[in-house]
């Protein structure tokens, strides 16, 4: 996520540096646009100038009409250039007078019904005005699916689209919650808008603004692609906003500043940070389009890493091309779902994340729970696959990264690594060198020797702990098994932490 510093209980800040300058997004005004103004003099006089401040919400209340005439009447004024939704209701329609978009006031503008528009920085803007509608005709302060689909068609026609900087909608999206942290008293499930998740599916925006809901909630970003299936993408936000005012100090003011989309290096845009979770839509979308699988859709605590991979190193094809057919990778293609809990794949909201080091587009490398050691790590895939021969080129080419980088860093240390997978009574791909299907255990060594032998029945599945934590080794026989090395979850984090700061210099996932 991107680095943020509070300003205050109202404003949070996103900072990226940036030619342009920041913007601000504003939840339920209901007619307090003093207080609203008020509070912007201030961020301002605090922080320096901003672009634009996006109404999402009621901008109008039921106590509107005081305040507003002396907007209208030019007594008073808005601070920044004040762009607004419609209505969310009939009581203020009226405030509304032409449903393509008008100034209602100086410094105060009504986006209209639906739309796009550029920002003077040039960020592209998509917004939709009202709530769905759940009858015919559609009421003025309410959108159809009609109304989605024509903004969606006005942009996936553009050539290249690759989504929208922003999107400004009233409503939640429907099931903006899955996969990712937790939105309190919310249930994102049954609030929100189907239509407007389906907007954000399309839109791809890198922010997403709403509110009405009376409530802060600042999810994790998520995927636009699918891992493995699809070219990386950039992320998306959303981010909901409280109404001003609240007595509960919920934020209702957010600053944020991003370069357009369309002037960012492609590879900077689309870096995955390290919270990053499936998208959250895609699962209801798959339903009812019957679209691709998720990959790694189901995903389990990984409160038991014993298939370890201590310190990770091992090659899809021996130097001397003996036992060449088990180490060519197949083409790409859809990977079977889980048979039941798998422990390893990334896209679950109860994977102990804080364990993951690394990320990178098909990979990625987590500290083992109840590691052998500080430095005790495993290369996984983050879609859920057995063995290498399941997958395509592309993802071992980046496995065969991770090991590189893992032998450097550790060589930089004065330390020696082994790596070894078993492949035995277990779902989800550490590494493999067999056929699809063959039990075996494999081990490398940093000398570049491999051992591997094929498992027939009874073999242990703690084996390779077992021999490396052995006295003729490294002679801590108490961790052999993985549960009985138990840590706090602020020790782990803390061991992560570490790790994932010293391996830096050797990760070639944040140059990508």
């Amino acid at each position: 996520m991107l680095p943020r510093r509070v300003v205050n209980t109202h404003l949070c800040w996103s900072c990226l540096v940036c030619a342009s300058l920041p913007s601000l997004a504003c939840g339920d005004v209901e007619g307090k646009l003093d207080a609203l103004f008020s509070r912007v003099r201030a961020v301002q006089k605090k922080s320096g100038e901003f672009e634009m401040l996006l109404c999402v919400g009621n901008f109008f209340g039921s106590a509107s009409e005081t305040e507003w005439k002396e907007y209208q009447a030019g007594v008073k004024k808005a601070p920044i250039q004040t762009y607004v939704l419609g209505a969310n209701n009939q009581e203020t329609v009226h405030y509304f007078p032409d449903v393509s978009g008008c100034e209602l006031a100086e410094n105060i503008t009504y986006l209209g019904r639906k739309g796009i528009f550029n920002g003077t920085s040039g960020l592209q803007i998509a917004y939709l005005s009202g709530t769905e509608s759940l009858s015919e005709p559609t009421p003025a302060y309410s959108f159809s699916s009609k109304d989605v689909m024509e903004l969606q068609t006005s942009l996936l026609s553009t050539p290249k689209f690759k989504g929208v900087d922003i999107l400004l909608t009233s409503p939640w999206p429907r099931d903006v919650g899955n996969f990712g942290n937790s939105s309190g008293e919310i249930d994102t499930k049954r609030c929100g808008s189907v239509l407007v998740s389906n907007l954000a599916t399309s839109l791809k925006p890198r922010y997403h603004f709403a509110a009405l809901e009376k409530t802060y909630y600042e999810r994790l970003p998520y995927r636009n692609h699918v891992v493995l299936q699809e070219t990386a993408q950039h992320v998306s936000r959303f981010i909901a906003l409280a109404n001003v005012g609240n007595a509960d100090k919920k934020k209702y003011l957010y600053a944020f500043s991003i370069l357009p989309m369309n002037s960012m290096d492609s590879a900077e845009l689309v870096k995955q940070p390290q919270d990053v979770t499936e998208n959250p839509y895609r699962k209801s979308r798959k339903e009812a389009q019957k679209a691709k699988l998720l990959l790694g859709a189901e995903e389990e605590p990984a409160c038991q890493f014993f298939f370890d991979l201590s310190k990770q190193q091992g090659r899809k094809r021996p130097s001397d091309g003996k036992e060449g057919r088990h180490f060519q990778p197949k083409q790409a293609r859809k990977p079977p779902q889980p048979t039941g809990p798998c422990w390893f794949c990334l896209a679950s909201p109860e994977v102990e994340k804080h364990l993951v080091v690394s990320i990178g587009t098909h990979c990625y490398l987590a500290l083992a729970k109840g590691g052998l050691s500080n430095d005790h790590v495993l290369i996984l895939p983050i879609g859920h696959y057995q063995s290498v021969v399941e997958l395509s080129s592309e993802v071992v080419e980046e496995v065969e990264k991770y090991k590189s980088a893992l032998k450097k860093f550790f060589q930089s240390k004065g330390k020696r690594y082994v790596l070894f997978e078993r492949n035995y009574r277990s779902q989800h791909l550490q590494l493999q060198i067999a056929q699809p299907g063959t039990p075996y255990f494999y081990v490398e060594l940093d000398t570049g020797e491999k051992l591997f032998h094929r498992i027939k029945k009874n073999f242990p599945l703690q084996f390779g702990r077992e021999v490396l934590a052995s006295e003729a080794i490294l002679n801590i026989p108490d961790r052999a098994d993985w549960r009985q090395c138990k840590s706090t979850r602020e020790e782990e984090e803390a061991l992560s932490k570490a790790f994932r700061e010293d391996f830096e210099p050797f990760d070639f996932s944040l140059l990508q």
